[in-house]
Protein backbone atom coordinates (compact mmCIF):
# COMPACT_ATOMS: atom_id res chain seq x y z
CA UNK A 1 0.00 0.00 0.00
CA UNK A 2 1.17 3.52 -0.81
CA UNK A 3 1.01 6.14 1.92
CA UNK A 4 -0.97 8.62 -0.17
CA UNK A 5 -2.54 8.83 -3.62
CA UNK A 6 -2.68 12.23 -5.31
CA UNK A 7 -5.31 12.48 -8.06
CA UNK A 8 -4.85 15.20 -10.69
CA UNK A 9 -7.90 15.76 -12.91
CA UNK A 10 -6.59 17.10 -16.23
CA UNK A 11 -8.65 18.55 -19.05
CA UNK A 12 -6.62 20.39 -21.70
CA UNK A 13 -4.08 21.12 -18.95
CA UNK A 14 -0.81 20.85 -20.91
CA UNK A 15 0.08 24.47 -20.26
CA UNK A 16 0.30 24.15 -16.46
CA UNK A 17 0.11 20.47 -15.39
CA UNK A 18 3.92 20.07 -15.22
CA UNK A 19 4.23 22.53 -12.33
CA UNK A 20 1.53 20.69 -10.43
CA UNK A 21 3.12 17.25 -10.95
CA UNK A 22 6.62 18.52 -10.09
CA UNK A 23 5.33 20.02 -6.84
CA UNK A 24 3.84 16.67 -5.80
CA UNK A 25 6.99 14.74 -6.69
CA UNK A 26 8.90 17.10 -4.39
CA UNK A 27 6.63 16.03 -1.50
CA UNK A 28 8.58 12.81 -1.08
CA UNK A 29 11.42 14.72 0.55
CA UNK A 30 14.46 12.80 1.80
CA UNK A 31 12.45 9.56 1.91
CA UNK A 32 11.83 9.73 -1.83
CA UNK A 33 8.66 8.95 -3.75
CA UNK A 34 8.36 5.19 -3.30
CA UNK A 35 5.33 5.55 -1.02
CA UNK A 36 3.67 8.29 -3.11
CA UNK A 37 1.25 7.66 -5.96
CA UNK A 38 0.26 10.28 -8.54
CA UNK A 39 -2.76 9.46 -10.68
CA UNK A 40 -3.04 11.76 -13.69
CA UNK A 41 -6.60 11.49 -15.00
CA UNK A 42 -6.81 12.71 -18.57
CA UNK A 43 -10.49 13.64 -18.88
CA UNK A 44 -10.83 13.28 -22.65
CA UNK A 45 -8.51 16.18 -23.51
CA UNK A 46 -8.58 17.03 -27.23
CA UNK A 47 -7.31 20.60 -27.61
CA UNK A 48 -3.69 20.01 -26.56
CA UNK A 49 -1.21 17.25 -25.73
CA UNK A 50 -2.39 16.59 -22.16
CA UNK A 51 -2.78 12.86 -22.91
CA UNK A 52 0.74 12.55 -24.34
CA UNK A 53 2.21 14.48 -21.40
CA UNK A 54 0.47 12.17 -18.94
CA UNK A 55 1.97 9.11 -20.65
CA UNK A 56 5.42 10.73 -20.71
CA UNK A 57 5.24 11.40 -16.96
CA UNK A 58 4.24 7.78 -16.35
CA UNK A 59 7.17 6.52 -18.45
CA UNK A 60 9.60 8.72 -16.51
CA UNK A 61 8.31 7.63 -13.09
CA UNK A 62 7.01 4.06 -13.32
CA UNK A 63 5.52 2.81 -10.09
CA UNK A 64 4.93 6.38 -8.90
CA UNK A 65 2.93 8.06 -11.66
CA UNK A 66 -0.05 6.40 -13.33
CA UNK A 67 -1.73 7.90 -16.41
CA UNK A 68 -5.43 7.06 -16.76
CA UNK A 69 -7.39 8.11 -19.84
CA UNK A 70 -11.18 8.39 -19.93
CA UNK A 71 -13.93 9.86 -22.07
CA UNK A 72 -14.79 13.35 -20.97
CA UNK A 73 -16.88 13.13 -17.82
CA UNK A 74 -16.03 16.37 -16.06
CA UNK A 75 -14.15 17.13 -12.87
CA UNK A 76 -16.34 14.90 -10.70
CA UNK A 77 -15.88 11.84 -12.88
CA UNK A 78 -12.11 12.46 -12.96
CA UNK A 79 -12.10 12.46 -9.14
CA UNK A 80 -14.17 9.24 -9.17
CA UNK A 81 -11.62 7.65 -11.51
CA UNK A 82 -8.74 8.80 -9.33
CA UNK A 83 -10.39 7.29 -6.26
CA UNK A 84 -11.12 4.01 -8.09
CA UNK A 85 -7.43 3.70 -9.04
CA UNK A 86 -5.97 4.81 -5.70
CA UNK A 87 -3.85 2.39 -3.67
CA UNK A 88 -2.80 4.84 -0.95
CA UNK A 89 -3.92 4.92 2.67
CA UNK A 90 -4.89 8.56 2.04
CA UNK A 91 -6.41 10.34 -0.95
CA UNK A 92 -5.75 13.93 -2.01
CA UNK A 93 -7.13 15.79 -5.05
CA UNK A 94 -4.89 18.45 -6.59
CA UNK A 95 -6.29 20.43 -9.51
CA UNK A 96 -3.92 20.64 -12.46
CA UNK A 97 -3.49 24.43 -12.30
CA UNK A 98 -2.70 24.39 -8.56
CA UNK A 99 0.34 23.15 -6.68
CA UNK A 100 1.56 21.96 -3.27
CA UNK A 101 4.11 23.72 -1.09
CA UNK A 102 7.21 21.56 -0.57
CA UNK A 103 8.05 22.82 2.92
CA UNK A 104 4.50 22.44 4.21
CA UNK A 105 4.23 18.97 2.70
CA UNK A 106 7.25 17.81 4.72
CA UNK A 107 5.09 18.11 7.85
CA UNK A 108 2.00 16.67 6.17
CA UNK A 109 3.91 13.68 4.80
CA UNK A 110 5.56 13.03 8.16
CA UNK A 111 2.12 12.75 9.75
CA UNK A 112 0.44 10.57 7.12
CA UNK A 113 3.50 8.31 7.08
CA UNK A 114 3.16 7.93 10.85
CA UNK A 115 -0.34 6.49 10.29
CA UNK A 116 0.88 3.55 8.23
CA UNK A 117 0.38 0.35 10.18
CA UNK A 118 -1.94 1.90 12.76
CA UNK A 119 -5.06 -0.10 13.49
CA UNK A 120 -7.21 3.05 13.27
CA UNK A 121 -5.49 5.73 11.16
CA UNK A 122 -6.81 9.30 11.34
CA UNK A 123 -9.85 9.75 9.09
CA UNK A 124 -9.26 13.35 7.99
CA UNK A 125 -6.05 15.38 7.80
CA UNK A 126 -6.46 19.15 7.37
CA UNK A 127 -3.98 21.89 6.47
CA UNK A 128 -4.19 25.50 5.23
CA UNK A 129 -4.60 26.64 1.65
CA UNK A 130 -3.55 29.87 -0.06
CA UNK A 131 -5.42 31.91 -2.66
CA UNK A 132 -2.73 32.79 -5.22
CA UNK A 133 -4.13 35.75 -7.18
CA UNK A 134 -1.32 35.80 -9.69
CA UNK A 135 -2.48 38.77 -11.81
CA UNK A 136 -2.89 40.89 -8.66
CA UNK A 137 0.39 39.55 -7.21
CA UNK A 138 -1.39 38.90 -3.90
CA UNK A 139 -1.96 35.86 -1.72
CA UNK A 140 -4.41 35.16 1.08
CA UNK A 141 -3.84 32.36 3.58
CA UNK A 142 -6.94 30.48 4.77
CA UNK A 143 -6.05 28.87 8.11
CA UNK A 144 -7.95 27.08 10.89
CA UNK A 145 -5.75 27.70 13.92
CA UNK A 146 -8.65 29.28 15.84
CA UNK A 147 -10.90 26.29 15.02
CA UNK A 148 -8.85 23.12 15.51
CA UNK A 149 -6.44 21.91 18.21
CA UNK A 150 -2.87 21.39 17.02
CA UNK A 151 -0.43 18.60 17.66
CA UNK A 152 -2.97 15.89 18.50
CA UNK A 153 -5.73 13.82 17.02
CA UNK A 154 -9.21 15.07 17.94
CA UNK A 155 -12.93 14.67 17.22
CA UNK A 156 -15.81 17.00 16.37
CA UNK A 157 -16.51 17.71 20.05
CA UNK A 158 -13.10 19.46 20.23
CA UNK A 159 -13.75 21.79 17.28
CA UNK A 160 -14.10 25.52 17.90
CA UNK A 161 -16.03 28.23 16.07
CA UNK A 162 -15.59 28.72 12.31
CA UNK A 163 -15.39 32.34 11.17
CA UNK A 164 -17.48 33.40 8.13
CA UNK A 165 -14.56 32.89 5.74
CA UNK A 166 -13.45 29.54 7.15
CA UNK A 167 -14.85 26.59 5.27
CA UNK A 168 -13.21 23.26 4.61
CA UNK A 169 -12.59 23.09 0.87
CA UNK A 170 -11.17 20.32 -1.28
CA UNK A 171 -7.87 22.19 -1.12
CA UNK A 172 -7.51 21.78 2.64
CA UNK A 173 -8.60 18.15 3.17
CA UNK A 174 -6.92 14.76 2.89
CA UNK A 175 -9.36 11.89 3.48
CA UNK A 176 -8.55 8.31 4.39
CA UNK A 177 -9.17 6.47 1.13
CA UNK A 178 -11.18 3.62 2.58
CA UNK A 179 -13.51 6.05 4.35
CA UNK A 180 -14.51 7.51 0.98
CA UNK A 181 -14.91 4.07 -0.58
CA UNK A 182 -16.86 2.52 2.27
CA UNK A 183 -19.44 5.31 2.20
CA UNK A 184 -19.76 4.91 -1.59
CA UNK A 185 -18.82 8.48 -2.52
CA UNK A 186 -19.58 9.19 -6.18
CA UNK A 187 -19.54 12.64 -7.73
CA UNK A 188 -21.90 13.49 -10.62
CA UNK A 189 -20.59 13.61 -14.19
CA UNK A 190 -20.40 16.76 -16.30
CA UNK A 191 -20.98 19.04 -13.32
CA UNK A 192 -18.87 21.86 -11.95
CA UNK A 193 -18.62 22.74 -8.23
CA UNK A 194 -18.65 19.07 -7.15
CA UNK A 195 -15.76 19.83 -4.79
CA UNK A 196 -18.47 20.99 -2.38
CA UNK A 197 -19.98 17.48 -2.40
CA UNK A 198 -16.54 15.91 -1.99
CA UNK A 199 -15.73 17.84 1.16
CA UNK A 200 -19.24 18.04 2.69
CA UNK A 201 -20.91 14.64 2.30
CA UNK A 202 -18.18 12.48 3.96
CA UNK A 203 -17.99 14.62 7.12
CA UNK A 204 -20.52 12.63 9.23
CA UNK A 205 -18.38 9.51 8.60
CA UNK A 206 -15.27 11.21 10.04
CA UNK A 207 -14.51 10.31 13.66
CA UNK A 208 -10.88 11.45 13.99
CA UNK A 209 -9.13 14.55 12.65
CA UNK A 210 -5.61 15.99 12.67
CA UNK A 211 -4.79 19.62 11.81
CA UNK A 212 -1.44 21.01 10.68
CA UNK A 213 -1.05 24.79 10.65
CA UNK A 214 1.02 24.82 7.45
CA UNK A 215 0.21 26.40 4.08
CA UNK A 216 -0.07 23.19 2.07
CA UNK A 217 -2.18 23.95 -1.00
CA UNK A 218 -1.68 26.82 -3.45
CA UNK A 219 -4.95 27.65 -5.20
CA UNK A 220 -4.44 29.62 -8.40
CA UNK A 221 -7.04 32.27 -9.19
CA UNK A 222 -6.99 34.54 -12.20
CA UNK A 223 -7.84 32.69 -15.43
CA UNK A 224 -10.86 34.08 -17.25
CA UNK A 225 -12.27 30.60 -17.92
CA UNK A 226 -12.04 29.41 -14.31
CA UNK A 227 -15.23 27.96 -12.84
CA UNK A 228 -15.08 30.48 -9.97
CA UNK A 229 -14.95 33.47 -12.30
CA UNK A 230 -18.10 35.54 -11.61
CA UNK A 231 -19.43 35.56 -15.17
CA UNK A 232 -18.68 31.85 -15.55
CA UNK A 233 -20.55 31.10 -12.33
CA UNK A 234 -23.61 32.92 -13.64
CA UNK A 235 -23.50 30.94 -16.89
CA UNK A 236 -23.28 27.68 -14.92
CA UNK A 237 -25.84 28.49 -12.24
CA UNK A 238 -27.79 25.35 -13.17
CA UNK A 239 -24.86 23.25 -12.00
CA UNK A 240 -24.52 25.21 -8.75
CA UNK A 241 -28.20 24.52 -8.13
CA UNK A 242 -27.76 20.83 -8.93
CA UNK A 243 -24.86 20.47 -6.50
CA UNK A 244 -26.80 22.28 -3.78
CA UNK A 245 -29.78 19.94 -4.20
CA UNK A 246 -27.47 16.91 -4.00
CA UNK A 247 -26.01 18.25 -0.75
CA UNK A 248 -29.49 18.85 0.70
CA UNK A 249 -30.45 15.26 -0.11
CA UNK A 250 -27.16 13.59 0.88
CA UNK A 251 -27.09 14.47 4.58
CA UNK A 252 -30.29 14.86 6.60
CA UNK A 253 -29.69 17.46 9.29
CA UNK A 254 -29.80 17.09 12.21
CA UNK A 255 -30.67 13.37 12.35
CA UNK A 256 -27.81 12.30 10.09
CA UNK A 257 -25.13 13.95 12.23
CA UNK A 258 -24.19 12.74 15.70
CA UNK A 259 -22.09 15.69 16.88
CA UNK A 260 -23.73 19.06 17.57
CA UNK A 261 -20.70 21.10 16.45
CA UNK A 262 -20.50 19.24 13.16
CA UNK A 263 -24.24 19.74 12.66
CA UNK A 264 -23.82 23.49 13.17
CA UNK A 265 -20.87 23.62 10.75
CA UNK A 266 -22.73 21.66 8.05
CA UNK A 267 -25.78 23.85 8.45
CA UNK A 268 -23.59 26.94 8.00
CA UNK A 269 -21.98 25.39 4.91
CA UNK A 270 -25.40 24.72 3.43
CA UNK A 271 -26.37 28.28 4.27
CA UNK A 272 -23.35 29.50 2.30
CA UNK A 273 -24.36 27.35 -0.68
CA UNK A 274 -27.89 28.75 -0.58
CA UNK A 275 -26.46 32.26 -0.41
CA UNK A 276 -24.32 31.65 -3.51
CA UNK A 277 -27.33 30.34 -5.42
CA UNK A 278 -29.43 33.33 -4.37
CA UNK A 279 -26.86 36.02 -5.10
CA UNK A 280 -25.92 34.77 -8.57
CA UNK A 281 -29.54 34.27 -9.57
CA UNK A 282 -30.20 37.85 -8.48
CA UNK A 283 -27.20 39.02 -10.52
CA UNK A 284 -28.69 37.31 -13.60
CA UNK A 285 -31.82 39.38 -12.91
CA UNK A 286 -34.41 37.69 -15.13
CA UNK A 287 -37.88 36.35 -14.35
CA UNK A 288 -36.58 32.83 -14.96
CA UNK A 289 -33.71 33.38 -12.50
CA UNK A 290 -36.14 34.67 -9.89
CA UNK A 291 -38.26 31.54 -10.37
CA UNK A 292 -35.15 29.40 -9.88
CA UNK A 293 -34.27 31.28 -6.68
CA UNK A 294 -37.72 30.63 -5.27
CA UNK A 295 -37.53 26.99 -6.41
CA UNK A 296 -34.25 26.19 -4.62
CA UNK A 297 -35.61 27.62 -1.38
CA UNK A 298 -38.83 25.65 -1.82
CA UNK A 299 -36.73 22.51 -2.38
CA UNK A 300 -34.88 23.03 0.91
CA UNK A 301 -38.14 23.72 2.75
CA UNK A 302 -39.76 20.58 1.36
CA UNK A 303 -36.79 18.27 2.05
CA UNK A 304 -35.70 19.67 5.40
CA UNK A 305 -38.08 22.24 6.95
CA UNK A 306 -36.06 22.53 10.20
CA UNK A 307 -32.88 23.46 8.38
CA UNK A 308 -34.86 25.76 6.08
CA UNK A 309 -36.05 27.82 9.05
CA UNK A 310 -32.53 28.25 10.44
CA UNK A 311 -30.84 28.91 7.10
CA UNK A 312 -33.50 31.26 5.75
CA UNK A 313 -33.31 33.39 8.91
CA UNK A 314 -29.52 33.60 8.94
CA UNK A 315 -28.04 37.07 8.52
CA UNK A 316 -26.30 35.87 5.37
CA UNK A 317 -29.48 34.81 3.62
CA UNK A 318 -31.74 37.51 4.98
CA UNK A 319 -29.37 40.05 3.45
CA UNK A 320 -29.15 38.35 0.04
CA UNK A 321 -32.87 37.63 -0.33
CA UNK A 322 -34.47 40.98 0.52
CA UNK A 323 -37.54 41.49 -1.73
CA UNK A 324 -37.83 44.28 -4.33
CA UNK A 325 -35.26 45.80 -6.69
CA UNK A 326 -33.73 47.80 -3.85
CA UNK A 327 -33.34 44.59 -1.84
CA UNK A 328 -31.62 42.94 -4.78
CA UNK A 329 -29.16 45.84 -5.03
CA UNK A 330 -28.44 45.69 -1.30
CA UNK A 331 -27.79 41.95 -1.46
CA UNK A 332 -25.38 42.21 -4.40
CA UNK A 333 -23.53 45.13 -2.80
CA UNK A 334 -23.21 43.15 0.42
CA UNK A 335 -21.77 40.21 -1.50
CA UNK A 336 -19.09 42.37 -3.15
CA UNK A 337 -18.18 43.99 0.18
CA UNK A 338 -17.77 40.50 1.69
CA UNK A 339 -15.57 39.57 -1.26
CA UNK A 340 -13.17 42.38 -0.41
CA UNK A 341 -13.20 41.75 3.35
CA UNK A 342 -12.74 37.96 3.25
CA UNK A 343 -10.60 37.87 0.09
CA UNK A 344 -12.41 34.96 -1.58
CA UNK A 345 -12.58 34.58 -5.34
Amino acid sequence: MKTISFAIPCYNSAEYMDKCIESILACGGAQGTDDIEIIIVDDGSVKDNTAEKADEWQARHPGVIKAVHQENGGHGQAVNTGLANATGLYFKVVDSDDWLDRRAMEDVMAYVRSQMGRQAPTDLVIANYVYEKVHENTRTVMHYRNVFPEGREFGWADVGHFNPSQYLLMHSVIYRTELLRSMGLQLPKHTFYVDNIFVYVPLPHVKTIYYLDVDMYRYFIGREDQSVNESVMMSRIDQQLRVTRIMIDAVQLPSGVAEKRLERYMENYLSMMMCICSIFLRMINTDEAEDEREAIWAYLKQHNPDVYRHVRRSVLNMGTNIPTKAGRAIGITGYHVAQKIFKFN
